[in-house]
This record gives structure tokens, C-alpha cells and sequence, in this order.
């Protein structure tokens, strides 16, 4: 009960309820951009810190190693099972956007965690870095697949030529990671990261006013905003298929499970495993919509984007974080 009187959890709950009565309380654009990269600033920091402390254990290699797998994992394993729903151009789209992570999402774990006092490394945040761009070249990879098989059925068919589906202009695996990892975003939580590990614990008692004591009450100012865009985006909801909405509220929690699995496997601790259970169990809602909007323009926006915002996305703050560190704590304690 107590996960559900933090402070920044209440925040969200009073943004989505805010945004459902049509409130016209709104933070504006810049603040919200603001608050997300200083958030990302003090997160990367937190992990520097603690890297410089602990060094490169192997828990920290595996802890990576995990990450990445499961991120080549859950979107194809989403891909088959969305395949049977939705068309093949939406499975690929929402499997990327499920194979993907929420920066947001694993932030509030980590102050979950701070203040339940469960300790976890500071490498998971580079292994969160890491879980992102995976899924999005396993997506342009599957659409490239299927535009392929469609023109192949076109020309066995007499179609015309110009009725082909046009490729991605310029599109390479490389750009992609490029993209991703120079990200303004990205870049941040990175550079972040090494000026933690490098300036220790010197820098980490200078830097404790800014990426410690504003940490909880810029987190909260953050998730109000995040609470308000949750509410106008539920709309997006209405009409959709119960198996389609079945699978958000229930792909996260697989996916924890088999996070939770590989760090049984694999003997992490308890915030190590709890922490990649919450990076499996997000879904983006920034970073991969953005790529699909213009790279796959055949896949439905409004599922991918409703569902892990509208739905996803609320139930990890409000009920998958406490639930996920609870079972990390049975599972790996």
C-alpha cells in the first residue's frame, strides 16, 4: 500500500485524473523537456557514481549481457504472437514498441528502489541505454521482409510495378545505432554516466544537492506532466480489439517473468533482476514511435502509441513496479 502514497506515484494518478476531467492545467513544452533531461542528467550521474564504486564486476558484464538478449528476444517473440491478431506491418510496429523501454518507467523504479532500500548497480542504466535500439532494427528488418513478400505476390501476381511498396531511403543498421546512440537523450544519460564515473565520489558528494535532493521532487513534476499526456492519449483505446488490449496489460507481466527467469539463471541480486524485470516489462513510447512514424508508415500509429502509452504505461507506475521488485525479491532473494 505504501507504493501507492509515494508521492510521485500520487502525482501521476492526479495528472491522469486531471487530464480525464479536461482540466486546463498543462506544463509546457520546454519545462516538460527540461525535467526529462535533468532526470536523465541525475540518473546517469547516480550510475557513474556507483560504478566508480563498485568497478566492472562480472555481474555488471552479465547484467549487459541479459539486457541485450532479452531485447533481441521479447520483439521477436512479439512479432509471432502479435502476427495472429494484427496485420504484419502493426505486429512488427508493436513488437518493437514492447521489445523497446521506457526511460520514465525505469527512473521511477529507481527511486522505488532508493526508497525502499534495495540496492542495485549503476550499470543498469547503460544496460537501459542498450535495450532500445534492438528492437527497432529487428522492426525495419521484419518490414523489410514484408515489403519484399508483398512485391514478390504483386509480381507472381501481374501487379505493377509501380504498385510495389517503396523501401526505406537510406536505411542501414549502422544509421540506426548511430541514431539512437547519439540521441540527444541518449548522449546525455551516457556523458552522464562517465563524468559519475570518473569525478567518484568527490563528484558525487558535489553533485548530491542537484542528483540527489531535487531527484524525488522533479521526478514527481514529471510524472504529473506524464500523467496528463496518459489521460489524452487513452482515447485512442476505444474500439480496439480485447485481445490486442489483453496483450498490453498482460505482455508486461511475461515479460517480467522471463526477465526475472534469466536473472535467476544468471544469479543477479535482487535490484539487478528487479531492474531488468522493469526494462523488459516497458514499453517505448518516445523513441521507437518516433522511428516508425516515418520508417514504417504502413503500421497503425494508434495502436502502438495508444497502447503503450494509454495502457502499458500506467499500469508499470501505478501496479508492475511494486509487483516486479516483490517477485524479484522471492525469485532472486
Amino acid at each position: 500500500m505504501s507504493s501507492f502514497l509515494d508521492p510521485a506515484v500520487l502525482f501521476f494518478a492526479f495528472g491522469v485524473a486531471a487530464g480525464t476531467l479536461k482540466s486546463n492545467l498543462e506544463i509546457p513544452p520546454q519545462i516538460s523537456r527540461f525535467l526529462a533531461l535533468y532526470l536523465l542528467m541525475a540518473l546517469g550521474l547516480k550510475g557513474g557514481f556507483a560504478l566508480s564504486k563498485s568497478g566492472l564486476t562480472n555481474e555488471v558484464v552479465i547484467s549487459l549481457a541479459c539486457a541485450v538478449a532479452l531485447a533481441i528476444a521479447v520483439p521477436i517473440v512479439g512479432f509471432v504472437l502479435l502476427r495472429r491478431i494484427v496485420p504484419a506491418f502493426d505486429a512488427a510496429a508493436i513488437a518493437a514498441t514492447y521489445g523497446s523501454v521506457s526511460a520514465v518507467t525505469f527512473i521511477t523504479a529507481v527511486q522505488y528502489l532508493d526508497s525502499h532500500g534495495v540496492a542495485y548497480g549503476g550499470h543498469m542504466a547503460a544496460a537501459m541505454a542498450l535495450m532500445e535500439s534492438p528492437a527497432i532494427v529487428l522492426a525495419m528488418f521484419m518490414a523489410s521482409l514484408l515489403r519484399q513478400r508483398a512485391a514478390a505476390a504483386m509480381s507472381v501476381g501481374g501487379g505493377a510495378l509501380a504498385l510495389q511498396p517503396a523501401p526505406i531511403a537510406g536505411f542501414s543498421v549502422g544509421r540506426v545505432l548511430h541514431e539512437s546512440f547519439t540521441d540527444g537523450a541518449q548522449l546525455l544519460l551516457l556523458g552522464s554516466m562517465a563524468v559519475g564515473l570518473l569525478s567518484g565520489e568527490a563528484g558525487k558528494a558535489s553533485m548530491q544537492p542537484f542528483s540527489g535532493d531535487l531527484f524525488k521532487g522533479m521526478l514527481a513534476f514529471f510524472l504529473l506532466d506524464m500523467g496528463l499526456l496518459t489521460a489524452r492519449n487513452m482515447a485512442q483505446l476505444r474500439g480496439k480489439a480485447p485481445a490486442l488490449l489483453a496483450y498490453g496489460a498482460l505482455a508486461p507481466l511475461a515479460h517480467a517473468a522471463l526477465a526475472l527467469a534469466v536473472a535467476a539463471a544468471c544469479s543477479l541480486s535482487v535490484g539487478n533482476g528487479a531492474l531488468l524485470a522493469v526494462l523488459a516489462a516497458s514499453a517505448s513510447y518516445i523513441a521507437v514511435p518516433a522511428v516508425l512514424r516515418h520508417a514504417m508508415p504502413e503500421a497503425n500509429a494508434s495502436l502502438y502509441f495508444g497502447m503503450s502509452l494509454g495502457l502499458t504505461f500506467p499500469l508499470n507506475i501505478l501496479l508492475g513496479i511494486p509487483l516486479y521488485v516483490a517477485a524479484a525479491g522471492y525469485v532472486l532473494g
